[in-house]
């Protein structure tokens, strides 16, 4: 059985003397396990559309439930991410990331849609690398099924709380001088945070980096966005640790 699909590769890994085992992001699969044979070899035609984050069209071969590279080509490389060591690194935290709430027969075209707008605008360098760091993991939430609710009081419903406040583990919004049912650690958001969370959670797909705020918020932003990831999905980063210290 053969199929096209165009994938995003997340995932290699040598496998014998020179084979890949790819793990792929595809529209209408999900993800998938693919063996790319011969990927490692200099002869070979489409090594080159099997590296980690490139965005290819791949022909998959299929047989007892296992699926083969028969031909492939590169859509887009992404170049610029390989000739910068953060880059690289906040690239792979992404690929890393969609890998985490993916799986397979479970398709969400969404979720690759915002990993390659996000690998796009980091390699294009269209935004700061913090700046789409932040909207990726806070709209990736959103898609996997973890959008906070943050467009009210979780307690009394004021839309515009005083001295808001997110719970990490609950993803509800709240009054400091209001106690959510679930009682974890709380994050303090100012205004121009909370606007911006707002902003990513609904604003269309490609638009989801168009906002601007203060420094300060910006940063308080960044926290509260990966804290609250790393709580939902309850793990951290391997790709997040390595570019916190090369950036």
């Amino acid at each position: 059985m053969f199929k096209t699909t165009n994938a995003l590769i997340l995932r290699e890994v040598k496998y014998k003397e020179a084979d890949k085992i790819l793990t792929v992001l595809t529209p209408g699969d999900g993800k998938l396990t693919v063996r790319a044979r011969g990927a490692l070899r200099k002869s070979c035609r489409y090594g080159a559309a099997c590296q980690a984050l490139c965005y290819s069209e791949l022909t998959l071969f299929g047989s007892r439930g296992r699926w083969s590279v028969n031909e492939a080509e590169t859509v887009e490389q992404f170049l610029a991410l390989r000739s910068d060591l953060a880059l690289l690194a906040l690239g792979s935290y992404f690929a890393e990331a969609l890998e985490a709430v993916s799986d397979e027969d479970s398709p969400n075209p969404e979720i690759l849609q915002l990993g390659l707008n996000s690998l796009y605008a980091l390699s294009r360098g269209l935004y700061a690398p913090e700046h789409i760091k932040t909207a990726f993991e806070l709209r990736l939430m959103c898609l996997a099924g973890f959008e906070p609710d943050v467009f009210a009081c979780a307690v009394c419903g004021a839309d515009k709380p005083g001295d808001a406040l997110l719970s990490l583990r609950g993803g509800v919004l709240h009054c400091r001088g209001c106690v959510p049912e679930d009682r974890g650690v709380s994050l303090p958001l100012s205004a121009e945070t909370l606007e911006a969370m707002r902003y990513i959670i609904t604003a269309e797909p490609k638009r989801i980096f168009s906002f601007a705020m203060p420094a300060e918020s910006e940063k308080q932003l960044a926290g509260v966005t990966q804290a609250y990831m790393s709580a939902q999905l309850e793990r951290g980063f391997a790709a997040l640790d390595y570019w916190k210290s090369v950036k």
